[in-house]
């Protein structure tokens, strides 16, 4: 079996606007055993499923709870175990998501979304104003 390590590197991944997204935080590892508190800005995510080992894509789903999940906008990646979330990507804009462990920063526990305008003047970034200085 192979050990995977992250890239160096803050990932932005893009999302089309009112997509459905789904991640599965896995922290099974064989370095550290801590909690991971995974937080997301500018989203309040649903905490679909978790469990203990590894994620099997194929059975867990069929656990998840899509009736009544909680509503969070950090959930523990739990020690040996798996946690799964779902969220609307209907606020555009930049959002980080990342370990609220500072230290798990180095290890690529953060990453950025990038979320499209939507069809709409109220699901779409206004432009920065015209006289705005530049960087």
């Amino acid at each position: 079996q192979k050990i995977w390590t992250p890239d160096p590197a803050t990932k932005v991944k893009l999302l089309e606007y009112n997509s459905t997204v789904q991640l599965v935080f896995q922290a099974t590892n064989i370095f550290v055993a801590e909690n991971h508190p995974m937080h997301l800005h500018g989203y309040n995510f649903y905490v679909v499923g978790q469990g203990s080992g590894n994620y099997d894509p194929v059975k867990d789903p069929l656990k998840f709870n899509l009736v009544d999940p909680p509503q969070r906008n950090t959930v523990i990646a739990p020690v040996s175990g798996w946690v799964a979330i779902r969220f609307k990507a209907d606020n555009p804009g930049m959002w980080f998501l990342h370990c609220h462990l500072d230290d798990h920063f180095t290890w690529g526990l953060n990453m950025v979304f990038l979320v499209k305008n939507g069809a709409t003047p109220s699901s779409t970034i206004e432009p920065p104003p015209a006289d705005l200085p530049a960087c």
